[in-house]
């Protein structure tokens, strides 16, 4: 059976949310919005592409930075309404140059950060 985007459910804005996750080492690396169009994009050309909600527009990740996520497995949740994209991750995810956009926790009712920006 052929895969079709349109038949993921889709936010009331056309959105639905996607987790980065590293295919090695299983680190979450980050959320972002995709469209329909999003999705085929990312399906056909292998390189992951999101939907910037600020700029209305495609996004291909490390497309400026050169921090490219290249698709290496994409999944979908039992509701069809969230993804999961296994991606080779080249350089850092997060735009505040650190490996994962989850670089702080709360511990003991502190909000404490679990790592610095990368060098570079």
């Amino acid at each position: 059976m052929a895969f079709d985007p349109a038949s993921l459910n889709y936010d009331a804005a056309g959105l639905i949310p996607a987790i980065a996750q590293d295919a090695t080492t299983g680190e979450v690396l980050m959320m972002a919005w995709m469209t329909a169009g999003a999705v085929a994009r990312t399906l056909e050309t292998g390189r992951v592409t999101y939907w910037s909600r600020s700029r209305q527009a495609y996004w291909v990740k490390g497309e400026t930075s050169g921090h490219v996520q290249t698709l290496v497995d994409f999944r979908l949740d039992c509701d069809r309404d969230c993804l999961l994209v296994l991606v080779e991750q080249a350089g850092p995810a997060c735009h505040t140059n650190r490996r994962s956009c989850f670089y702080t926790a709360v511990r003991a009712g502190t909000e404490v950060e679990l790592m610095p920006p990368m060098a570079g």
